[in-house]
């Protein structure tokens, strides 16, 4: 007779503990390097998500002009200083001034020289003498960056030196009628050989009794991060950007009938804050997973 080779009952015992062996262990494994690839995945995700909110906003107040800065509760019109906040509000809005960065850079020289001659012969309560500035040069870069929205005649100087007083910038949603405020709204002038040159905006009387300095920044938008979609459930919201507004001509980035340019930075944001010590200001946004209750922070100090 052949013989038949076949597995005792000692081997299969030993096959059935080695394969419940690797059954559990093997699903624990998979399991767990599931579990790290979405974490890894989550992780990913809110360091991309908060680090881009942070470095949006931080770029764009580093050329604020620091004493603008204030803090809103809401769409109200009562604001407070970045500097004296109150620690019993929550705030949701984060307000500035920016100075035209893009054109003191422009591509081979500065559309405006951030410099008035005191001196010039040609100077007078009408007119602010800027060497080196092109009035032309403004109005168009700021026709491109605003989409035909504003130009040289909704922009403001604001001298470096003068007294600030955080009342003088138009937070209070009233248009500045005479040239006392902190800001002071021009136009250039018309004709050959004006091309350096300011005037008071018409309306808002001469600089006649006005303390003009002779260095200067040209803004011709605020800028403001909203809180808003709050969702209660899962306590996450908006941060959402608006610019292309004119405080000083009385307009607020909330007034519905201006159609204000807005766009929304990042969504499922948890935390938004913001801090200062004297002029530097430090401000932190939390990014929330929607898939469970990760959330991760970003921080940036802004001199």
């Amino acid at each position: 007779m052949k013989s038949r080779f076949a597995f005792t009952m000692i081997e299969l015992i030993f096959v059935i503990v080695i394969m419940g062996i690797i059954g559990k262990f093997g699903v624990e494994f998979l399991a767990q390097a599931y579990k790290s690839f979405i974490f890894t995945s989550i992780n990913h995700t809110l360091q991309s998500n908060s680090a881009s909110a942070v470095e949006f906003i931080s770029s764009r107040l580093q050329y604020r002009i620091k004493d603008s800065v204030i803090a809103r509760t809401g769409e109200v019109v009562t604001f407070d200083s970045i500097a004296n906040l109150d620690d019993t509000l929550s705030y949701t809005v984060l307000e500035w001034i920016s100075s035209d960065v893009e054109g003191f850079r422009s591509t081979t020289l500065p559309n405006w020289s951030g410099i008035i001659d005191l001196n010039n012969t040609n100077a007078s309560p009408t007119v602010l003498v800027s060497p080196q500035t092109n009035t032309t040069a403004i109005t168009n870069l700021i026709g491109i960056l605003s989409h035909g929205n504003s130009d040289i005649s909704n922009a403001a100087l604001y001298f470096i030196g003068s007294n600030t007083n955080k009342d003088g910038y138009g937070w209070d949603g009233n248009a500045l009628t005479d040239q006392t405020g902190v800001m002071h709204p021009i136009n250039s002038i018309a004709g050959a050989g004006n091309i350096d040159k300011f005037s008071p905006r018409t309306g808002v009387n001469t600089f006649t009794g006005i303390d003009v300095y002779e260095y200067y920044k040209l803004a011709w938008t605020a800028n403001a991060v909203v809180i808003e979609n709050i969702d209660a459930t899962d306590n996450t919201f908006d941060l959402v950007y608006y610019f292309d507004y004119q405080p000083w001509d009385g307009e607020k980035f909330y007034d519905s009938s201006k159609n204000i340019k807005h766009f929304t930075i990042m969504k499922n944001i948890s935390t938004f804050r913001f801090t200062s010590i004297g002029s530097i200001l430090k401000i932190q946004v939390c990014a929330k997973s929607t898939i469970g209750e990760y959330s991760l922070c970003k921080e940036k100090t802004i001199f």
